[in-house]
């Protein structure tokens, strides 16, 4: 094994090794995976709805009814749908165990 190898491997050793951890920051990291989890399940959520429902109507499926979203429209709902989704996940909040 070369020594950067081995220096390598001793660097990511120190930040990943979870017997360092106290047991409660154990916990807190499970806490914050399954907030995490809820988020993004939220986002998903928002953002298959918001295809569900622009989409079509892009696509022209009610040009019948002479209702089409122009590229010119789609591009702010775009934009807002992001910034939703970018709202949604900074309101992530985990509770910690002291």
């Amino acid at each position: 094994m070369l020594s950067s190898e081995k220096n390598t491997g001793n660097y990511f050793n120190r930040f990943f090794n979870l017997t360092f951890l106290h047991p409660t920051d154990t916990v807190n990291l499970i806490l914050f995976g399954k907030a995490t989890y809820k988020k993004m399940i939220q986002n998903l959520i928002w953002a298959t709805g918001y295809n569900v429902v622009a989409l079509p109507l892009a696509a022209g499926v009610l040009y019948n009814q002479e209702l089409l979203l122009s590229p010119a429209a789609g591009a702010p709902l775009m934009t807002i749908s992001t910034v939703v989704v970018a709202i949604n996940a900074s309101l992530l909040k985990v509770k910690k165990l002291k």
